[in-house]
């Protein structure tokens, strides 16, 4: 009995193969990069953990800290626990009252004349610049 290959199948039953990066098929972009800001954390153990739960421990530590202390810069420097709580509009609206009278205090440290922005982001992306909608072949 002689095997069939896969994509061949798949193209033999009017299946088109599609790609989310080209030559990956298994890409998860969300997964990727948790596993690349866990990657790059300070405090991850690059000697390798004693263990399942060492490991667990750990990780439900990055975890919470990521999500109710890690300010990200791609929400105006709010954490996504503040967000989800829609506490981000209060937060920001006190930022910008304080930049603007540090502003008027100090015109001179202002060389544009404009503070950061501080408008709450509506929505956010995995890629600046992508839509989020895909080609379908």
């Amino acid at each position: 009995m002689k095997g069939i290959h896969l994509l061949e199948l798949c193209y033999s039953l009017g299946i088109v193969n599609t790609y989310s990066r080209p030559r990956v098929n298994n890409d998860n972009a969300h997964i990727e990069a948790v596993f690349k800001t866990v990657k790059y954390c300070p405090a991850y153990p690059y000697g390798g953990f004693g263990g399942l739960k060492e490991a667990r421990e750990w990780i439900y530590s990055f975890v919470e800290g990521y999500n109710h202390f890690h300010r990200h810069s791609a929400i105006k420097y709010v954490t996504p626990d503040e967000k989800h709580a829609g506490l981000d509009i209060a937060i920001l609206a006190n930022r910008r009252r304080l930049y603007e009278q540090a502003r008027k205090a100090n015109p001179e440290r202002w060389i544009r004349g404009v503070t950061r922005d501080w408008e709450p982001v509506s929505t956010t992306t995995m890629n600046k610049g992508r839509t989020g909608k895909r080609k379908v072949a």
